[in-house]
């Protein structure tokens, strides 16, 4: 069968550093850190005392009152960022057929703070049940993309994607499938996360995965410097409306590239660590060039999973360098978890977003805090250290990779 084309007509985001598309993209030119000391609870017991939170976040902004009592902040940056999307797309719901439009959503960890909060309340009322009737409805990883469809009322196909890291990279290659594969033809997708409490801190602090520079945390995320020490935490989420490319351009939608190229693989290695050698990365890579039918050397920019962790920059850049040879030192590379943080799950659509941005304005944006490449990276890689460059961008890539070895790629092409 002939594979349908996929087009992106419609973007949304909630981010540290920006809560809606413009103001996204401003931060991210202009190299804004969003890392600063937490507000939302107490965190002097912790090894770690900043994040990248939203800043000033009020949910009666975005949600009734009855909405977002019922939904964990997950869902609320799932709600939130998907209205921005569909909006942006012009939609009109009475013109598609509703049980061909489907919201497929990740979530590497869904409403943890929620399920806190319920253990919590259980212990302190000497372990009396009385639990929230929306306790579950809450926490668990798929009730996003639930009411995204109930307040949509898309009827295709409704599910999430659960893997780390890489969960909303994951979501939209389900929905890029679906829709080449001819089952729907349009898909809300992306993926949010809700990480900032204490058991998420407290639990990666342990598997010392994060930054402990909490006397500056403006400068804590530091994706291939000599002096990284792990990621920063980041919440938010982001969506992006995928639709059939003939039927986009049936209702005149505004289109910002084309989804060419996906890739889905694992390193089979280890729980939290990448394998050394990018092994699972550079297939996953392969894996989505070959899927887009393009040579290395088409490739313009990469926006990298780049964590700032110790073994995993590492393991990426010897990656980059294995697929695409020589062409690697032409690339344009930069991370923007420099300057949002790690969201987790929520981390594949808001750098798919980020790339396909930068691909639209010929614009990369940086790597702040990036002052000395690491010994063990190469450093004639072009790592956009600091300062946005421009450059023509006619294809993007995106990585993101998961604990449990999950690695996902995603290629975007300008039309």
């Amino acid at each position: 069968m002939e594979l349908k084309r996929v087009v992106v007509t419609g973007l949304g985001a909630i981010t540290p550093i920006g809560k809606n598309i413009p103001e996204y993209w401003e931060s991210l030119k202009n190299g804004v850190s969003g890392a600063a000391t937490i507000e939302r609870f107490d965190t002097k017991n912790f090894k770690t005392q900043f994040a990248c939170e939203i800043k000033n976040y009020n949910p009666k902004d975005y949600l009734d009152r009855r909405t977002a009592g019922r939904l964990d902040y997950y869902a609320h940056f799932a709600l939130i960022s998907a209205k921005e999307a569909y909006e942006d797309s012009k939609i009109d719901i009475e013109k598609i057929d509703k049980d061909r439009a489907g919201v497929i959503w990740g979530s590497g960890i869904g409403g943890i703070e929620s399920l806190a909060e319920g253990v919590i309340e259980y212990i302190e009322n000497d372990r009396v049940p009385r639990f929230n009737p929306f306790f579950i409805p809450k926490i668990i990883s798929d009730i996003a993309a639930g009411h995204i469809s109930m307040k949509y009322d898309f009827r295709g196909p409704n599910f999430a994607t659960v893997s780390a890291c890489a969960s909303s990279a994951h979501a939209i290659i389900q929905a890029f499938d679906n829709i080449r594969l001819g089952r729907a033809d349009i898909f809300i997708t992306g993926g949010s996360e809700a990480p900032i409490n204490p058991p998420s801190l407290g639990g990666f602090n342990a598997l010392r995965a994060l930054s402990t520079r909490n006397d500056n945390p403006a400068i804590a995320s530091r994706p291939f410097d000599k002096d990284r020490d792990g990621f920063v935490m980041g919440e938010g989420g982001a969506a992006l409306i995928l639709e059939e490319y003939e039927h986009a351009k049936k209702r005149g939608a505004k289109i910002y590239c084309e989804l060419v190229g996906t890739g889905a693989t694992a390193d089979a290695y280890h729980l939290t660590a990448p394998h050394p050698e990018g092994r699972g990365a550079a297939k996953v890579m392969e894996v989505a060039l070959k899927e887009a039918g393009i040579k290395p050397e088409q490739m313009d920019y990469v926006n990298p999973h780049g964590t700032a962790t110790p073994l995993g920059d590492i393991a990426e850049t010897k990656a980059i360098k294995t697929v695409f040879g020589e062409h690697a030192y032409k690339l344009s590379i930069s991370s923007t978890k420099s300057m949002t943080g790690h969201l987790l799950g929520g981390a594949g659509a808001v750098e798919a977003i980020a790339a396909i941005l930068a691909m639209k304005n010929n614009i990369v944006p940086p790597t702040i805090n990036l002052d000395n490449v690491d010994s063990d990276i190469d450093n004639r890689l072009d790592l956009t250290p600091n300062k946005c460059k421009e450059r023509e961008i006619n294809y993007a890539l995106s990585n993101t990779f998961g604990f449990g070895g999950h690695n996902a790629s995603l290629i975007f092409k300008k039309i």
